[in-house]
């Protein structure tokens, strides 16, 4: 059994330092006669053929679609959340999933909501009061819930409600 594998390892041997022996003078300096006569088809210019998937002369024409090359990453509307333009300063500037509820505060007229946008500043809610894709509908004394604009072409709901909780649920 090892002679077996023996004999097939010293044939494989052989022949591979076969191939490996450099040519002859006399063969490479006929191979390079001929490469001096003929243009080389590669840009290498090593002689070989070319490949039968791209024929001579190939241009690429996309014809109207994108370049598979180009990243796709940061293009669209130029914002990461799809708005258009500038904002507003202040509480009508920012958006629902920007803002988080701090607080809730008991006044003659109802409950008034202490928000913190996305720029670290406070503002003071009360129901009406509009954000930039969304109205404050109602405030309660652990919650409230806003009204937001969905603008998603393929959505059916054209609003959806999102509550901000005041303190999430411990988990113990």
């Amino acid at each position: 059994m090892w002679r077996t594998s023996l004999s097939l390892l010293a044939v494989a041997l052989a022949s591979t330092s076969l191939w490996a022996q450099p040519p002859s003078p006399q063969a490479a300096s006929a191979s390079q006669g001929a490469a001096e006569q003929q243009p080389s088809p590669t840009p290498a210019g090593r002689g070989a053929a070319p490949s039968p998937t791209e024929p001579p002369g190939f241009t690429y024409s996309p014809e109207g679609r994108r370049d598979p090359f180009v990243s796709l990453k940061g293009r669209g509307t130029g914002t990461p959340s799809g708005t258009v333009g500038t904002r507003p300063a202040g509480l009508a500037g920012l958006e629902v999933a920007e803002v988080t509820l701090r607080g809730t505060v008991r006044s003659r007229e109802g409950f008034v909501a202490i928000l913190q946008g996305a720029d670290q500043k406070t503002y003071i809610v009360r129901a009406g009061d509009t954000l930039f894709d969304g109205t404050v509908r109602t405030i309660s004394q652990n919650d409230m819930v806003i009204l937001q604009q969905v603008n998603d072409p393929l959505s059916l709901d054209k609003q959806r409600e999102v509550r901000k909780v005041l303190r999430q649920a411990e988990a113990n």
